[in-house]
């Protein structure tokens, strides 16, 4: 007899093990995801709902921690489903029940619908960065011109990028002035134009918080709306994607468009990871209370955005949490300065850094990468990739 331990970090491992052993893709595939660890915390659980929970959750075989108020429950994702049910689980626990059904995550979208088109996220999908700015972090004033523009996604798109995203107003740290409207219409519109004039099956994505702007963008042709207060700043945001078909990337933040990328509001008493996943969720809803389609929505963490180091670094950690939205999921790592810790490096010096991070986000379920060194970041996930499609059959 032998006794083989296994890494269970992903589903994948059973899975291959299963295929190694005559099972077909689609049965292993379903075996693995069942048999796959899944952890839920509980809060705000009344003394009768606990006393249910782990008289009930202990002979299913998952593992119950409680205190106070709150549990911990973790197990197989087949065990946790058959907690799942409402109608079979003690009456004190019918809402738990539900409450997991909704939190356990859906299974991954295929695609991401925009505005020209479907995005396939098959394989890690590169967002190459344009700003059209004077002051942004990392390439201010380096391609405010049209022909600076175009030579810049240029070499994006051979460098791998699927889409570009274009953004007019900087949101780095230390900014004292918004950009006014009319100025963030001027440098941007123009850009978008040439663009997708220059490159027809381009996808281009707008960066603003402006719904006059993300209007006048997708006149001019662009396919996606990236907002990174995820319609918070601007209520006729929705309506205007909604309107236009468009994608939407609805990205955490907290505060105003001078407030983003600092520590005004980085406190998070319930915990950095369920209060971003609450609050994006509540975005999901106005989206789609708004008209926006569910598979028009993209959400992204916001790293780096009203977020301390070890909060992004934690965010980053347990980026698997958002898939339980049900939505493809975008990181925008690039370049920051929590990923060395600080502003002691440049931030060009950051990018073999961000690739690694971007590699620790298509492991947690992340699909979607925006950078400034596409060339980099393509080929980090390029081999990431390809160890997650490992058959280990052949």
């Amino acid at each position: 007899m032998t006794v083989i331990p296994l890494a269970v970090h992903s589903p994948r491992v059973i899975e291959q093990v299963l295929r190694s052993h005559g099972w077909d893709a689609g049965r292993a595939a379903d075996a693995a995801g069942g048999i796959h660890p899944a952890a839920f915390l509980l809060t705000g659980l009344e003394p009768v709902v606990l006393q249910a929970l782990v008289g009930y959750a202990g002979p299913l075989g998952l593992g119950v921690i409680t205190g106070g108020d709150w549990a911990v429950l973790a197990g197989s994702a087949s065990r946790m489903g058959a907690l799942a049910r409402p109608w079979v689980v003690p009456a004190p626990l019918a809402d738990v029940a539900v409450q997991i059904g909704m939190a356990m995550p859906p299974a991954a979208p295929a695609e991401w619908r925009t505005a020209r088109g479907a995005v396939s996220l098959a394989a890690p999908v590169l967002v190459g960065i344009l700003n059209v700015t004077p002051d942004s972090f990392s390439d201010g004033g380096r391609y405010e011109s049209v022909a600076a523009a175009l030579e810049r996604v240029a070499r994006l798109r051979a460098d791998g990028a699927a889409i570009v995203d274009v953004g007019g107003e900087s949101t780095r740290p230390g900014r004292t002035e918004p950009v006014p409207l009319d100025e963030e219409l001027r440098r941007v519109v123009p850009v978008i134009a040439a663009l997708v004039r220059e490159n027809p099956d381009l996808l281009v994505s707008v960066d603003t918080v402006k719904s006059a702007v993300a209007r006048a963008a997708l006149d001019a042709g662009a396919a996606i709306v990236n907002d990174v207060s995820a319609l918070r700043l601007d209520s006729s945001m929705a309506s205007v994607v909604a309107a236009a078909g468009a994608g939407v990337i609805l990205m955490h933040s907290r505060g105003d468009i001078l407030e983003l990328a600092s520590y005004a509001h980085a406190e998070y008493p319930a915990g950095i990871v369920p209060t971003v996943v609450h609050e994006l969720a509540e975005s999901v809803r106005m989206a789609l209370a708004t008209g926006i389609r569910a598979d028009a929505i993209v959400v992204d963490p916001g790293l780096g955005f009203s977020k301390t180091v070890p909060q992004n670094l934690q965010l980053l950690d347990q980026l698997g949490s958002l898939l339980s939205l049900g939505r493809p999921v975008m990181v925008g790592p690039s370049r920051k300065r929590f990923l060395t810790g600080g502003p002691a490096t440049t931030p060009g010096e950051r990018d073999a850094a961000t690739q690694a991070a971007c590699v620790l986000a298509w492991e947690r379920g992340a699909r979607l990468f925006r950078v400034h060194d596409v060339a980099g970041a393509r080929d980090a996930l390029a081999l990431a990739h390809s160890v997650t499609e490992t058959d280990s059959s052949r």
